[in-house]
């Protein structure tokens, strides 16, 4: 999700992007992690996906 569509989600639904983009780096570190991931890319790319949103979310002065 690029920078800008995350600045214009309203505050619930970036909590809400904020816990399923969690998730879905818990799950690919753990599919790192015992060998299945075959796009290492999606790592970095969800990284940098949940920094943008917590920076939005710091930004807002939100409780994430």
């Amino acid at each position: 999700m690029k920078a800008t569509d995350v600045h214009e989600l309203e505050d619930d639904k970036l909590a809400e992007h904020i816990t399923a983009t969690r998730r879905e780096l818990f799950g690919l570190r753990f599919q790192h992690a015992t060998g299945e991931l075959e796009n290492t890319a999606g790592l970095g790319t969800t990284k940098k996906d949940l920094a943008r949103a917590l920076t939005v979310a710091r930004q807002r002065g939100l409780d994430t």
